[in-house]
């Protein structure tokens, strides 16, 4: 911990009143996550990535901006990349297990780890076909269809691994989210941030 830093839980990088890890699942994928984070990311307040990552039991997250071409040579597993775009085609169940790398930053910043990874950007594409609605109530999202990394991932694991549920993973982003709420007060909150 730098000198004059708060104290953080070293597991979900939360300050120790509002630890979420009582709240993370160790839920087990046949799809291996991997979360590639831009360093922006990392102390945010609202870091979904990292729980994502640390609530799956076949995950890791990396940060950076520029990433070895090894990390998405996985043996036994088919990489794609989690972004919408052109040429995205959309997530199917089925087929051999594949390696879901996930660019977690701002759309920005996810954008820009493409375009300083030319051997991740030529990976194949993916995106979720109807993407549900957002509970991400605290960040300005560039579109309705926009969702937090955490949120993301659940859908496309759910897609992937139908029946399977996923939505444990959810838990951990909604007590974050309720947390920032009350912490900034409900007012404030009504008045910045909640959709008409």
């Amino acid at each position: 911990m730098t000198p004059g830093a708060r104290p953080r839980c070293s597991r979900c990088q939360r300050p120790p009143g509002h630890c979420l890890c009582a709240l993370l699942p160790s839920l087990a994928s046949r799809t291996r996550v991997l979360v590639l984070q831009h360093p922006s990311e990392t102390h945010h307040a609202l870091n979904t990535g990292r729980l994502a990552a640390l609530g799956l039991a076949n995950a890791a997250l990396k940060v950076g901006e520029q990433f070895a071409p090894g990390l998405w040579e996985q043996r036994g597993y088919t990489p794609c990349v989690l972004f919408p775009g052109d040429g995205a085609e959309p997530l199917r169940a089925g087929g051999p297990p594949r390696l879901l790398i996930v660019p977690d930053g701002t759309w920005r910043k996810a954008r820009k780890l493409l375009h300083l990874n030319p051997t991740l950007a030529a990976l194949p594409r993916v995106a979720l076909s109807e993407p549900g609605p957002s509970n991400y109530r605290l960040r300005k999202a560039p579109g309705p269809d926009a969702l937090a990394t955490i949120e993301a991932i659940v859908q496309a694991l759910e897609t992937l691994e139908a029946p399977a549920s996923f939505q444990a993973l959810l838990r951990p982003f909604e007590a974050l989210i309720d947390g920032q709420i009350q912490a900034m007060g409900t007012a404030t909150f009504a008045r910045n941030h909640q959709r008409q």
